[in-house]
C-alpha cells in the first residue's frame, strides 16, 4: 500500500471514529427508548416525568464532570458538592417563601462555583494530580454537608418543589426535563463557542500548545472547575426539588455515576474532545435502564 493510500485509509478511519463518537450515544439512547416502549407497553407521560426527575441531578453531575474532563482534569468531589448544595437548600428553604427560595437557589449555585474554583486553585497551585486533590476535597465537602445537616431532613416551599416535580411549564415536556435543557442551553452552549470554551478544549488537548497560543492553562483549569461547581450547585438544588428533603450522604451516588456518564457519552478522558450532550443522554440512559428491569 502506497503512502497516499495509507494516509487516505487513516483519514477515513479517523472520520469514522469521529462520526461514531458524535452519533453513537444518541443512537444508543434512541435504541434504549425503543426497547423501553417494547418492554413497557403502557410507558407514558408519567413515566417520562419520573425519568426526568430521576435523571436531572445526575445529568447536572455529568455535565459538571464533562466540563472538567474536557479541560484535562477529573473531579471526584462532584457528589460531595451536590450534597452540600442539597443540604444547604433543604436547610435554608425549609421556612422560606417561594421568592426567598429562588434567591437562595442562586446563592447556593454560587457557593458551588466557589467550591469548584477552590478545587481548581488547589490543583494549579499544588501541582498535585487532580484525582488526589478532588478525592481529598470530596471528603472535606462531604464533612461540610454532614455539619450542615446530620440526617435527612429539611424541606422547601411546595411552589418551589413544583418547579422540578410539576409539568406546568411546558405543554409537552415535564418541568425537570425543561430545566435540564435550559440549564445546559443557557450556561454551556454560549460558553462552548466562546473564547473560554475554546480555551478549555485547547488546555485539555495540549496545555503547552495552548499556552503558546496565548491561553493561560492554569486559569482555564480553575474556570473549568468553577463552572463544574456551578452545575453541581444546580444539581444539588435540583435534588432538593425532586426529593423534597436534604440528605448529606445522597451525593455519594453521583461521583462515579458522573464519570460513567462521561465515558459512555463519548468524552475522552485524555481531555480536549467531547461535549455535554453525550453525557446528558448517558445520564438519562443510566436512569432509564433500571426502569427497564422492572416489569
Amino acid at each position: 500500500m502506497s503512502a497516499a493510500n495509507k494516509m487516505e485509509a487513516s483519514s477515513a478511519a479517523h472520520s469514522l471514529s469521529r462520526y461514531l463518537r458524535a452519533t453513537g450515544m444518541p443512537l444508543l439512547f434512541l435504541a434504549s427508548i425503543l426497547a423501553t416502549l417494547a418492554i413497557h407497553r403502557d410507558f407514558g407521560a408519567f413515566d417520562v416525568q419520573s425519568l426526568a426527575l430521576g435523571a436531572l441531578p445526575l445529568a447536572m453531575a455529568a455535565t459538571a464532570q464533562a466540563i472538567v474532563v474536557i479541560s484535562g482534569g477529573i473531579d471526584l468531589s462532584v457528589g460531595s458538592m451536590i450534597a452540600v448544595a442539597n443540604v444547604l437548600s433543604a436547610s435554608l428553604m425549609k421556612h422560606a417563601s417561594f421568592r426567598q427560595s429562588l434567591g437562595l437557589a442562586v446563592l447556593i449555585i454560587l457557593v458551588g462555583a466557589v467550591q469548584g474554583a477552590i478545587n481548581g486553585t488547589l490543583i494549579v497551585l499544588s501541582r498535585i494530580p487532580d484525582i488526589v486533590v478532588t478525592l481529598t476535597t470530596g471528603f472535606i465537602w462531604g464533612g461540610v454537608a454532614l455539619l450542615i445537616l446530620e440526617r435527612p431532613g429539611g424541606g422547601a416551599p411546595s411552589d418551589f418543589l413544583e418547579i422540578g416535580a410539576g409539568a406546568d411549564l411546558s405543554p409537552v415536556l415535564p418541568n425537570a426535563l425543561l430545566l435540564l435543557i435550559v440549564a445546559v442551553g443557557v450556561i454551556w452552549v454560549p460558553i462552548r463557542s466562546s473564547r473560554l470554551g475554546l480555551s478549555l478544549y485547547a488546555t485539555g488537548s495540549d496545555p503547552v500548545a495552548a499556552f503558546r497560543s496565548g491561553v493561560d492553562p492554569r486559569l482555564a483549569r480553575i474556570l473549568a472547575y468553577g463552572l463544574g461547581g456551578v452545575f453541581c450547585g444546580i444539581g444539588g438544588v435540583a435534588l432538593t426539588m425532586t426529593t423534597g428533603i436534604g440528605a448529606p450522604l445522597a451525593g455519594a451516588y453521583y461521583t462515579l455515576s458522573s464519570v460513567a456518564a462521561v465515558v459512555i457519552g463519548g468524552v475522552s478522558l485524555n481531555g480536549g474532545r467531547g461535549g455535554v450532550l453525550g453525557p446528558v443522554l448517558a445520564a438519562l440512559l443510566l436512569t432509564l435502564l433500571p426502569m427497564d428491569l422492572i416489569f
